[in-house]
């Protein structure tokens, strides 16, 4: 891997990178709140992939999905409705390999439900959704998980989109298996993606070619430090030795240098100002501290300042040097320092 000075990351195009999967296409358009494309770029490329742990929330969708499903055949008469075990079998993971789409090279992944007609065509896919962030949906879909169902509807060449939500308390995540969905806790909105998304050609297109430049092309989209910095922990800790990076380690330490002293025009002042606000105060300060105090306190608005009396042991050089022992209790201690700055 090698750290490129533009945020981005470079590495050998893999040659079997994982797929577009319904989570993932969102977030490599910038529309996922909780993934980003670099992120998403790093699952794909298998440069870093978080490991699966189990939850309480995923656990909770498990166990309430197929309870979702029973209720909209009950509620809404859907007969023909099919599961994955349906289709694929007890086992379909392990079938499939976690993509129902072995003949496109780009998109994958697994869809939830689908509706079939009376001969077996798919007229519809089901999204199930489990949460209690209910505010989420008040307005609308989210976002990433409409362009989710609709990449599935589009791939199996269906237009209609059903997502179901039910809307957890904390007793359900508890105790999934006495959940029961129902109009009070059940939401369900349906949508045809040819209204939804009328150009949702263009949202095809531009994933096929953010595919060709980023994983093709083994150069990573740029990374953000603050919603990223999480996985660039990671891969900085895996990535990083001296024998093999030192040119990316010194490509970083520019682009900190370089941002460091864009900054300084501004925080040099401020740095000053506050180092003379401080030792007014401290003076201040001092002058209330009695003989016998070891403490004082002020209030500064929404800060508490403390003042604390403290002694320390010191060795007098001159001292040494008078009484003729400073040469034999002596010791030189060898470093290094280093000073970074950038050339003009």
């Amino acid at each position: 891997m090698e750290w490129l000075m533009d945020h981005t990351v470079k590495i050998d195009p893999p040659r079997h990178p994982k797929k577009i999967t319904g989570t993932r296409f969102a977030a490599i358009m910038g529309l996922n709140d909780w993934n980003t494309p670099f992120k998403t770029w790093c699952e794909i490329t298998k440069t870093y992939v978080e490991p699966f742990e189990e939850t309480i929330y995923t656990l909770a969708g498990k166990i309430i999905e197929p309870k979702q499903a029973e209720y909209m055949k009950r509620a809404y008469f859907m007969q023909y409705l099919q599961s994955p075990t349906d289709k694929y079998g007890e086992d379909y993971f392990k079938t499939t390999h976690g993509d129902f789409f072995p003949e496109c090279p780009i998109f994958g992944g697994m869809w939830d439900y689908v509706l079939l007609d009376k001969n077996g065509k798919p007229t519809t896919v089901l999204e199930m959704k489990t949460t209690k962030r209910s505010e989420d949906w008040v307005e609308d879909i989210p976002q990433y998980y409409a362009l989710q169902a609709s990449l599935y509807a589009y791939l199996l060449g269906v237009d209609d989109v059903i997502m179901v939500a039910s809307f957890l308390e904390d007793k359900d995540y508890s105790a999934p298996e006495n959940f029961v969905p129902s109009a009070e806790n059940t939401i369900v909105k349906p949508f045809k993606i040819s209204e939804r998304y009328p150009k949702f050609d263009s949202f095809i297109e531009y994933a096929t070619k953010w595919w060709e430049i980023y994983v093709q092309g083994g150069i990573s989209p740029q990374y953000d430090e603050q919603k990223d910095k999480d996985i660039l922990k990671e891969l900085r800790t895996q990535y990083y030795s001296p024998e093999t990076d030192m040119q990316s380690i010194l490509d970083e330490i520019g682009n900190i240098v370089h941002k460091l002293e864009e900054h300084k025009a501004i925080t040099d002042p401020l740095e000053k100002r506050l180092k003379t606000l401080k030792d007014t105060l401290k003076e201040s300060m001092m002058e209330k501290m009695g003989p016998y105090d070891t403490i004082v306190e002020t209030k500064a608005g929404a800060y508490t300042v403390t003042l604390s009396k403290t002694q320390k042991v010191s060795i007098s050089k001159n001292k040494l040097l008078d009484d003729g022992v400073f040469d034999k209790y002596s010791v030189i201690e060898s470093g290094y320092r280093m000073n970074i700055k950038e050339d003009k």
